[in-house]
């Protein structure tokens, strides 16, 4: 089984390229946010340790965790920030390695991982591979004020906050160019899936 994993900035279109792998090679795709968004809910692993270092006011009505009112608390707060990633990543990261264990024995062919933070938390040792998608700035603003319904101060604000550019190339093996159309990304995932297969 090939491990690749997927990171880039906010707006380059990682998303587009989970598609295309899922669809048209059968990958398995996990994805980090959506995973610990899960590991959240009550039951779950991260839940109560949230709880117990948070208090009761992070909770809905309901019982479950209010996220958006979490994320106002760590946002704020780099302690706070840096306090909640230390419950939940490792969280995520020991799920993705029994997920991984479950997919080699049920036969997947490609397991993918996509994580903003995938360099930053130690997932190289995991990976075969990384893919780093990047798009020009002018597309990534575009997207967030189309997609996601960013002003254009705060798109450059969440942009400029990110790792650069050099970063992303340093640390990943490939580097695929999502500023075209979905065709010219389509031709260099297979062009990247072929040398794999080979």
């Amino acid at each position: 089984m090939r491990i690749i994993g997927i990171t880039g900035g906010i707006g380059s279109g990682k998303t587009a390229v989970l598609n295309i792998l899922r669809d048209e090679y059968g990958a398995f795709v996990m994805e980090a946010d959506a995973l610990a968004h899960k590991l959240m809910e009550p039951g779950e692993v991260s839940y109560n340790d949230i709880v117990k270092v948070f208090g009761t006011e992070v909770l809905k009505a309901d019982g479950t965790i209010d996220r958006k009112l979490l994320g106002d608390i760590v946002f704020s707060d780099k302690d706070k920030l840096e306090l909640l990633n230390s419950i939940t990543h490792p969280n995520v990261k020991n799920a993705i390695i029994r997920s991984i264990e479950e997919q080699k024995q049920s036969g997947t062919a490609i397991y993918v991982i996509e994580a903003a933070l995938l360099i930053q938390d130690g997932y190289k040792s995991i990976c075969h591979e990384i893919w780093y998608v990047y798009a020009d700035i002018d597309v990534r603003i575009d997207r967030l004020i189309k997609y996601r319904g960013f002003t254009k101060e705060r798109a450059l604000c969440v942009i400029n906050n990110q790792e650069s550019e050099d970063y992303y190339k340093r640390n990943c093996t490939n580097i695929l160019d999502n500023s075209g159309d979905i065709g010219q990304l389509r031709i260099q995932i297979n062009n990247v899936i072929e040398v794999i297969i080979k």
